[in-house]
């Protein structure tokens, strides 16, 4: 029997390679709009974090989103991201 192939992806703050289902993502829809996909079924470009606030906190500092959405972002957003993935931690 065949063994199903796990999809990695890197976490943008750590940088370590983990399976998909194990990180949180980040998408920008074609709006521009930039918020925390739970579900990993938005539509838009995204890019994964994992669902420690350590590692957003990090990637935050590096810019890492920015460079990756090719695009700036508000602290609010970052903010409510925080406060979104705190929320889902607990």
């Amino acid at each position: 029997m065949k063994t199903k192939k796990i999809p990695m992806r890197m976490c943008l703050g750590c940088g370590e390679m983990k399976p998909k289902k194990e990180l949180v993502r980040v998408v920008k829809s074609k709006e521009g709009e930039i918020s925390l996909d739970l579900t990993g079924k938005k539509a838009g470009r995204g890019a994964y974090i994992c669902r420690s606030p350590e590692c957003l906190k990090k990637a935050r500092k590096a810019r890492r989103f920015e460079k990756s959405f090719a695009c700036r972002i508000s602290d609010e957003i970052y903010d409510s991201m925080e406060e979104e993935l705190g929320n889902e931690c607990e």
